[in-house]
């Protein structure tokens, strides 16, 4: 046996993917890291030991605009063009090779902490170290850090340094959530281990093992779905443990899942009622994948009112958008629906207070046991959300060195330091303007070769007509001075389009929730599409999005163009969630209520008066780089009319040391690891491919850096030779495949 001790700036324990971005954000911000995991591989609940599908913000696509970005979103982009098929051995590799990438970070897999020591110092409780045991390898090893990030999920680095923690569900007096219980009790969700089949070309039969149950004396038959066809994570739902300890009964659990999936498959295979002849089971996990246990106490407490009321937080640093998911404490033995779900109007924000501990110093949380209720972790505890957290919290551990301050004071005093850097490393960050006092580029003057100012998208062949039997909603940028839109529509008979203006309760929101104003227009029945104007005024203190409503009448269709603009959307008032027939949902909600993905791709022709201005140069510079109050972006005029640039210029030459550019990558797309919803871009075709970086000396342009063939949204650029220019120009020589060419940031330091 080998013992060895390891230092760095910050230990992260836990190899999902919260502590993937923490220790990759901490890293890039110069700071050493021990990354532990405890598997083999990394990814936690979403590698290919348990192949959880990775979730976040985009709910399947019932919010918008609310992919994350940052490390998890570059995981997410580079698997959809790595892996088209969401293979989970392939989405291993990426991540791993996320972690390679970055020098600063020592990886430990088959590495079980089970020491902390933590003492107290100066009147504050801070962890010393802790201890891990690498099986296979028999090394034990003391890690000593400035901080310590639990990322472990289950919360045993926290609680055996003895930060405080909650089991369980809180009662619904305690902070007011009427989706609580009447009284406190220890009740979790359930875990979960998943199957894999395969068509195997020939008749297979399936002898059930002794442990197989039979499912037939089980409510699984009636309350659940059974298809031949789905596997993996369709079958979230064979889920137990509610009742029981998720920790303490593991075992037990995965005994009882396993003998569940063997009962299904027998089922499937066995009754009759399948076309199953030719399947056969390809793989079963061994490992359940937990959803839910120890949940550490921050100085803030996430609830299910901040959620649903999108509260807004100073010391915001993350977002989540996946509904309030609760699910029957019997699991898949319940008869009732296997999860209820209660969506937010739009993404809301997570405190930073919520990512660390209240009583350890330098403890911080990323994942499934950060600081929350249990009915609001129904929300932040998916792995995308958490992934987001991870950045947010690898990223405070390191301006907490930077600063030489603990995380509560981070939050109290320095919140929007911490904010800018996260910013700057595009993180999953909304409703925070760039005001990085070191990018040069905000006090020049932004221009470039033009500007999409018609929100009407080009004529073609492949338009088509929507028939108005319900509402439909189209979601477009306006600005503070709104006179009126066309919209084109046919006719069949003589009748009049009943409209209205809606805004949408939060600059990040994209429904309609309050009524500004209404208007009826005659329209003369014709087989020719017609503009029809509609007088709709509204006077913004500022910029925002808002949706006008084209009320049904079956007399009427809207044109609708697929040459997508961006920033606009059309709702079908048409009440749809995400199609799983396993889940209850309530109608009514807006989001549900007012769905963007049945017409995703489609856009009505609407023009406002006057022009917008949404996309003009400047909103790439100084600006909140992802949609606020519209889609915070340049977008140029289509490339077949010449070429498209955008530049920043100074009175006083300045030394470029660095470029950065944020392109557009379509944050409104949901991606999924395992593609439970395809995108059929490998590349995101609104991304620049071929473009030069150029600075401006003496009247001409000199090139600083080039790039053909980028898929990425976030590019870094180091200039070797920091000659003085007087301006800096990004020339776009061809995008991935879109009429335009469209940056959301640029920045320039020196």
């Amino acid at each position: 046996m080998l013992h060895r001790e390891i230092t760095t700036d910050i230990v992260v324990v836990g190899g999902g993917l919260a502590g993937v971005s923490a220790a990759i954000s901490a890293a890039r911000l110069g700071r050493t890291v021990a990354l532990v995991g405890n598997r083999p591989v990394l990814g936690g609940n979403s590698s290919s030991e348990v192949r959880v599908w990775v979730v976040g913000a985009t709910a399947h696509g019932m919010q918008r605009f609310a992919r994350e970005t940052g490390v998890i979103g570059e995981l997410y982009v580079e698997n959809q063009y790595r892996n088209p098929d969401g293979n989970p051995i392939h989405w291993d590799e990426v991540v791993f090779d996320a972690v390679r990438a970055e020098p600063l970070i020592s990886l430990h897999l088959n590495t079980d902490v089970r020491a902390v020591e933590a003492v107290e110092v100066d009147g504050e409780r801070v962890v010393r170290s802790v201890t891990g045991w690498t099986m296979g390898s028999e090394i034990e090893t003391v890690f000593r850090a400035s901080y310590v990030i639990d990322a472990t999920g289950d919360g045993l680095v926290g609680a055996l340094a003895g930060a405080d923690f909650r089991l369980g569900r809180e009662a619904q007096a305690e902070f007011g959530e009427d989706w609580a219980p009447e009284v406190a009790d220890r009740q979790f969700l359930g875990s979960t281990i998943l199957f894999y089949t395969k068509d195997a070309g020939h008749p297979v039969r399936f002898v059930a093992p002794d442990s197989a149950k039979d499912i037939s004396t089980t409510p699984i038959p009636t309350s659940r779905i059974i298809r031949s066809g789905d596997k993996g994570a369709h079958y979230w739902w064979i889920e137990w443990g509610g009742e029981l300890d998720i920790v303490h009964d593991n075992e037990r659990i995965r005994d009882e899942l396993r003998s569940v999936i063997f009962g299904i498959w027998d089922h499937i295979k066995n009754s009759g009622a399948f076309d199953a002849e030719n399947l056969d089971l390809e793989w079963v996990g061994s490992m359940p994948g937990k959803r839910e246990y120890r949940r550490f106490l921050g100085d803030h407490v996430l609830t299910q009112n901040d959620i649903l009321d999108q509260v807004d937080f100073d010391d915001q640093v993350a977002f989540g958008g996946w509904s309030i998911d609760l699910h029957p404490v019997e699991g898949m033995y319940a008869t009732a629906s296997g999860a209820h779900q209660r969506y937010s109007n739009g993404i809301y924000g997570i405190p930073f207070r919520s990512y660390y501990s209240r009583n350890v110093a330098n403890l911080l949380m990323a994942g499934r046991d950060i600081s929350a209720t249990h009915v609001a972790f129904g929300s932040s505890r998916v792995m995308a959300t958490c992934a987001a957290g991870g950045e947010a919290a690898g990223t405070g551990a390191a301006v907490a060195l930077d600063l030489a301050v603990r995380p509560r004071e981070l939050a109290e005093r320095h919140a929007a330091d911490l904010q800018q850097v996260l910013l700057r490393q595009d993180a999953s960050l909304f409703g925070v303007r760039n005001t990085d006092p070191h990018d040069v580029a905000r006090r020049g003057r932004v221009s470039a070769s033009g500007a999409v100012r018609s929100l009407a998208a080009a004529a073609d062949a492949s338009d088509r007509d929507f028939a108005l039997e319900h509402d439909l909603g189209v979601l477009l940028p306006v600005d503070p001075r709104l006179d009126g839109l066309d919209v084109l529509v046919r006719a069949r008979t003589d009748t009049v389009l009943r409209a209205s203006l809606w805004t949408t309760g939060r600059r990040q929101n994209a429904v309609p929730v309050d009524r500004r104003s209404e208007v009826e227009v005659a329209v003369a029945g014709s087989p020719d599409p017609q503009w029809v104007r509609l007088r709709l005024a509204w006077a913004p203190d500022e910029p925002e999005n808002v949706v006008v409503v084209l009320h049904a009448d079956p007399e009427l269709s809207v044109v609708l163009a697929a040459d997508g603009i961006p920033g606009v959307l059309a709702l079908t008032h048409r009440p749809e969630a995400d199609g799983d027939v396993n889940v209850e949902f309530d109608p009514d909600e807006a989001l549900v209520a007012w769905p963007a993905h049945p017409l995703r791709g489609w856009v009505p022709r609407i023009e406002a008066h006057p022009p917008t201005s949404a996309y003009a140069a400047a909103k790439a510079v100084g600006g909140y780089q992802r949609p606020y109050g519209g889609p915070q972006q340049w977008a140029s005029a289509p490339l077949d009319e010449g070429p498209a640039w955008l530049q920043v210029e100074w009175d006083a030459p300045v030394r470029p040391a660095e470029v950065r550019l944020v392109f557009d990558d379509d944050v409104d797309t949901e991606l999924n690891t395992l593609h439970h919803h395809r995108s059929p871009h490998l590349v995101f075709p609104q991304l620049v491919r071929d473009y030069v970086v150029e600075g401006r000396r003496a009247g001409a342009w000199h090139p600083l850096a080039e790039e053909t063939g980028n898929r990425r949204r976030h590019r870094i650029h180091r200039i070797e030779s920091a000659d003085p220019v007087d301006a800096v120009r990004v020339r776009i020589e061809a995008t991935n495949g879109d009429r335009r060419a469209r940056i959301v940031g640029l920045r320039v330091y020196e």
